[in-house]
């Protein structure tokens, strides 16, 4: 057993509260976390869709299926893989329905969020994987910014920990490890994924813009980054989950995303060696005047900076096949 209180000179506390009341209303600071993660991810992909050549704010369009799908299939995966919380014995099944608890899965959220763009896509003429490479860093920041619901939470921390940045949490937690001693400090996975994250922003930019990465495969290095980080963060959690062959359920999710990442990466590379002629399908082309006709074929390079002469030179060589 480790006793933090003896044996670190400095930790993270957790925060003391997890909601608050305004008048009637219970405000879930978890809740606050992902909402604040949804604005921002629609706010960038609509600047990285737009500067692409779409019509501003069709994002909205594809995020009122999308986002309902996450969240609903988000849910839905989290109850499936902690079945005994929610139908074991002394259980509340009616829990399954209090997601303002918390209890959420990414991967469950990726694919009610994909079949969801997926059909918003359709309905608006976009891309798909145009849409998906110009949320991808985007939904790595959103993701990010949701982990800080999961320390209000005080929840979904790792093993015991005598490091300086141990996270405190606080005795009795619904989640306290039975035998651990009051003032146990536990590893802060939420600080890991949340530092991981946005390096992978970082990254995932950097990436779009060096190599021109389009028809999916900017999506399919977000997979693969996340989903790496993921096998090494959910290694360490403690909190319950289903074991298969020896590995937490989510481990698998994570090592089954590395792989699709690279299958997706490499199997468009070689469908579609060139570049995108536009955001659209073809004959969904939106017509708005000029702003079809500035299409930038360099990947969602930061709207705040200039085409450099390098992305021109690769939008005039383009045009042909754009028309």
């Amino acid at each position: 057993m480790i006793n933090a209180a003896a044996s670190v000179v400095a930790s993270i506390p957790s925060p003391s509260i997890s909601y608050f009341d305004i008048g009637p209303l219970r405000i879930h600071i978890y809740a606050l976390c992902i909402i604040a993660g949804i604005i921002v991810a629609v706010l960038w992909t609509n600047a990285r869709l737009t500067k692409r050549g779409a019509e501003p704010w069709v994002v909205i369009d594809i995020a009122l299926l999308a986002v309902p799908l996450a969240i609903i299939c988000a849910r839905i995966y989290h109850v499936l893989t902690h079945w005994g919380f929610y139908f074991g014995e002394g259980a509340n099944p009616l829990s399954a329905l209090y997601i303002w608890e918390g209890g959420i899965a990414i991967y469950g959220a990726l694919i009610g969020g994909a079949v969801g763009a997926w059909l918003g896509c359709k309905w608006t003429g976009i891309r798909f994987w145009t849409f998906a490479d110009a949320l991808a860093p985007a939904l790595l920041l959103a993701q990010a910014m949701g982990r800080f619901g999961n320390w209000f939470n005080q929840e979904l921390f790792g093993w015991p920990t005598d490091v300086p940045w141990g996270l405190e949490i606080d005795y009795p937690n619904p989640a306290w490890p039975v035998g651990l001693p009051e003032g146990t400090l536990f590893q802060p996975t939420f600080l890991y994924e949340v530092i991981w994250n946005l390096l992978g922003v970082l990254v995932i930019v950097w990436v779009g813009r060096r190599f021109r990465l389009q028809w999916g495969r900017l999506f399919a290095v977000y997979l693969v980054w996340y989903s790496a980080g993921r096998i090494v963060w959910e290694s360490i959690r403690i909190d319950p989950s289903e074991i298969i062959l020896g590995l937490r359920s989510n481990v698998w999710a994570a090592i089954l995303g590395v792989v699709l990442g690279i299958v997706i990466f490499f199997v468009q590379k070689r469908r579609h060696p060139g570049l995108e002629p536009s955001p659209y399908v073809s004959g969904r082309e939106w017509t708005a005047g000029q702003a079809v006709q500035s299409q930038n074929t360099d990947d969602f390079v930061d709207v705040s900076e200039p085409p450099t002469s390098e992305a021109v030179g690769a939008t005039a060589t383009s045009t042909p096949a754009s028309k």
